[in-house]
């Protein structure tokens, strides 16, 4: 064995010796207090256990979910908007970007290899040559083909480092995309039923505006026999007046609404009509599970946490900084001063090593570069754990929102049920009353509007039950059925 080539065995055997020598930190994920039930849950906890037992992790279909509203409509418009939305699109995008990234960087782990063929034509100066400045120096024409090979031996993990921190950026995006897929079905549920109810209300002031129509029928009636005064028919005419403009503003309110759906939907507003159907009444139980379900199923924690993965691996790739590295290099081809005898056995030429530098470079002194690199990437995962440790107490506080809405609002229904039917009562009674006589038709108009107004509420409030549903489906990170 010649003494050149020890020279560069011996460096590629110590890169073997040395390669499980990582100077990264080993990742763990950081604690989280996280409580032993909901506060709002009434679950039992062996209830609880099955329901979390049942549970796919992050990276599972969630199935579904929007079919439990069992509206043949709402599937279909979930259906095309997973389909058509941009948003989902750019990050699917963005998902195939840092998968192309992890490759890149994975690379780094296997030897690199190009091949070149070209001509060069130089004239070296006299004096480069040794020569007298008049001596004759004729230029001199070299034809090269070669291929070169280089490989870093990863002695102290800064390529293992750096490909972690690229997977785990490839990981950290698909779960946005697929918080972002989670946000686009609840958006598209709870816009939908935004459109629902403001068709409940506009049946409403339909039939209010053909009461009213009605009413003022029979007020110009009596007004026409001597009965009344004019004061009635102006406030019959005024109440009518009234209704029909909250009934365009109510129309108002509704194109907005469907437009916003239709750019989730991803289509021209201009294109899209959605007929109008009243809102049927939810009447879905959402589980809540165990809190520490959520830093399973949440997209954002996984990704929050990812996060995390990546900044601690970019720790090592920056410690490593600190360390030898060995590059190992190597050029073989052919070279002549004339195109046909490129390829002569006689024309041969290697390199072994690099053709300019060192094989095994060491850092000595860079004006703490190095030690700022460490710096910056032990400050930067500190912040990522901030981050998923506030991530984490936010997804605590949707579910918990969630739960106390919804067992407020069913209470809250049910007495609303209760008025919208004493109001319905008020207003027949005040009818009779005012056909004969004993009170104004002030007390009608009043007792109307009452019901109108206790009619709308419950509207709204079976609007907000099924919006409410979709928010905390969303906040316990989707369905629980693959």
């Amino acid at each position: 064995m010649t003494t050149y080539l020890r020279s560069v065995l011996v460096p590629a055997l110590l890169a073997g010796l040395l390669a499980g020598c990582a100077v990264g930190p080993d990742y763990q994920r950081p604690s989280v207090e996280i409580p032993k039930t909901f506060k709002e849950a009434t679950l039992s906890p062996e209830a609880a256990q099955r329901w979390k037992d049942a549970q796919p992790s992050d990276a599972m279909k969630r199935g579904k979910w929007w079919t439990i509203f069992k509206d043949a409509k709402l599937d279909a418009l979930e259906d095309q908007a997973l389909k058509a939305n941009q948003n989902l699109k750019a990050a699917a995008a963005r998902v195939a970007q840092a998968r192309a990234l992890q490759r890149g960087a994975s690379s780094e782990r296997m030897p690199q290899v190009d091949a070149g063929f070209g001509v060069t034509r130089q004239r070296a100066s006299n004096v480069s040559q040794g020569l007298p400045a008049g001596a004759p120096n004729p230029p001199v024409t070299a034809w090269r083909a070669q291929a070169g090979v280089s490989y870093e031996a990863d002695l102290f993990g800064r390529v293992a480092a750096t490909v972690d921190g690229a997977t785990a950026d490839a990981q950290q995006s698909e779960a946005l995309f697929r918080s972002v897929q989670l946000a686009l079905q609840a958006d598209v549920a709870q816009t939908y039923f935004l459109i629902r109810e403001l068709d409940s209300e506009q049946a409403l002031y339909r039939g209010t505006v053909d009461l009213r129509g009605k009413s003022l029928n029979l007020v110009e009636h009596r007004y026409a026999q001597g009965d009344i005064g004019e004061l009635d028919v102006a406030r019959a005419k005024s109440e009518l007046a009234a209704a029909r403009s909250e009934s365009m503003g109510i129309a108002r309110q509704r194109l907005v609404a469907e437009h916003a759906l239709a750019v989730l939907l991803g289509e021209p507003p201009a294109d899209f009509k959605l007929p109008p159907h009243t809102l049927d009444r939810v009447a879905v139980r959402i589980p809540a599970g165990l809190p520490s379900s959520l830093l399973e199923r949440r997209p954002d924690i996984a990704a929050a946490e990812r996060a995390m993965a990546a900044a601690n691996a970019r720790i090592g790739a920056a410690r490593a900084a600190f360390f030898p590295r060995l590059s190992l290099t190597g050029a073989l081809g052919y070279e002549s001063s004339e195109l046909g005898d490129l390829f002569q056995w006689s024309s041969r030429t290697f390199l072994l090593g690099p053709l300019v530098g060192t094989m095994l470079s060491l850092p000595i002194f860079d004006g703490g570069r190095r030690q700022a690199g460490v710096d910056f990437a032990r400050a930067h995962y500190k912040e990522e754990v901030a981050a998923y440790r506030q991530t984490v107490l936010g997804a605590f506080r949707d579910v918990e929102d969630g739960l106390s809405s919804l067992r407020i609002l069913g209470e809250q229904t049910d007495m609303q049920d209760a008025a919208v039917k004493s109001a319905a009562r008020a207003a027949r009674l005040s009818q009779i009353q005012y056909r004969e006589g004993s009170v104004s038709y002030l007390d009608v108009i009043d007792a109307d509007r009452v019901v109108l107004q206790q009619q709308r509420a419950a509207v709204q409030l079976d609007g907000d039950r099924a919006r409410t549903v979709v928010q905390l489906i969303r906040a316990i990170g989707g369905g629980w059925g693959a």
